[in-house]
């Protein structure tokens, strides 16, 4: 799952690591955004019940703030 901030919402760290870091050596990159990764390992049947699955616990247990964070599940492997 990742979560990011939603485009209008401010991203001080983002900004920083911009600012302090990328923009005096890349003039290509225009902002940087910061967000989060969390891979979750589940049992389920097939790949579409185990997204359903991460994106239910996400938001039952308040992983993210929706007001201020949006939330992309996608179906991949861990590598182990």
């Amino acid at each position: 799952m990742i979560i990011s901030n939603k485009a209008a919402a401010k991203d001080p760290e983002g900004d920083v690591i911009y600012q302090d870091l990328v923009k005096s050596r890349f003039s290509q990159a225009e902002s940087v955004r910061v967000g989060k990764l969390l891979r979750f390992k589940v049992k389920a049947a097939g790949s579409l019940e185990a997204q359903r699955l991460v994106q239910t616990m996400c938001d039952e247990l308040r992983i993210y703030n929706p007001a201020a964070h949006q939330c992309h599940v996608s179906p991949g492997r861990l590598s182990e």
